[in-house]
């Protein structure tokens, strides 16, 4: 089948194995010198491993491979123990995937085999109320209407989910699958007084600076699974007057680009004085 899976570049590859304790799946081994992964059916995709790379040797590509079996990486897991066992749960839970989480648990059930305190209390579908991992990076939905009701309407905040920087977010979290997404440069929303109630109303948000964040390749992959994993709508990029911004919707032409599946992009140019320059679709 044809999905999303890590490629490992052995020319950047030095072997120094920071990937490997970074995949708790076990997707990975240092072998001969290099890193290589040992099975499609380990990987997910999701890139827990990219961050490890300091040679940026490690991105995500799509590619024939065989399909990601939880059940199995479970069994495997069990044996790495339950540090391992929780590092690997609470992957899962960080990236939405509520399906894959539901197995591991059942594996671990069968297996008579210790689930990890924040997790006990899971029920199918959900994820626990705790599942370790960075705090700053833990995907949420916001319940707008909810807030609505405590807030004046011109203090609204329509921001409906978190994290949103595009390092921190995953492609594959709830609020971005069939959602109409906005692709913001950072300076963006200090320049425009309005930008929540203009940009941000039923909308995802993602946001990036493509002068000075690390990663545009790990930026790209993230962007193309949006338009393929989760089939967002539209892509809205609102990126500065200046120069560098540009590289903002270069980076979303470059994601449909590679995309299975075509989505309308559109361009926002908002100058230093927050007023809307252009606005159109490219």
């Amino acid at each position: 089948m044809l999905r999303e899976i890590i490629t490992i570049d052995e020319g950047k590859c030095n072997g120094c194995g920071l990937c490997v304790p970074g995949c708790p799946e076990g997707a990975i081994q240092i072998i001969d010198g290099k890193a290589r992964l040992i099975s499609d059916l380990f990987c997910d995709g999701l890139g827990a491993c990219l961050g490890h790379c300091p040679e940026g040797a490690i991105t995500i590509e799509k590619q024939e491979a065989q399909p990601y079996d939880e059940r199995r990486v479970m069994e495997n897991i069990i044996q790495a123990g339950p540090n391992t066992i929780k590092a690997h749960l609470a992957h899962l839970k960080e990236h939405g995937e509520t399906v894959f989480l539901k197995t591991a648990l059942d594996v671990l059930d069968e297996k008579k085999s210790p689930i990890p305190g924040d997790f006990k209390s899971a029920e199918p579908g959900s994820c626990g109320a705790q599942a370790g991992g960075c705090p700053g990076s833990r995907t949420l939905s916001f319940d707008r209407k909810k807030t609505a009701e405590s807030a004046e309407a011109a203090m609204q905040s329509e921001l409906s989910q978190w994290p949103v920087q595009l390092h921190l977010v995953s492609p594959n979290a709830p609020y971005f699958r069939s959602a109409d997404v906005v692709l913001a440069a950072d300076c963006t929303a200090f320049a425009v007084g309005d930008f929540h109630r203009r940009f941000l109303r039923g909308k995802a948000l993602a946001i990036a600076c493509p002068k000075l964040d690390e990663g545009q390749d790990i930026y790209l992959a993230k962007l193309t699974a949006m338009i393929d994993q989760a089939n967002i709508n539209t892509l809205t990029v609102v990126m500065m007057q200046v120069p560098c911004c540009g590289g903002l919707l270069s980076l979303a032409k470059k994601a449909v680009e590679a995309a299975g599946r075509k989505i309308p992009v559109k361009k926002v140019v908002v100058s230093l004085q927050g007023e809307i320059l252009q606005e159109g679709w490219v």
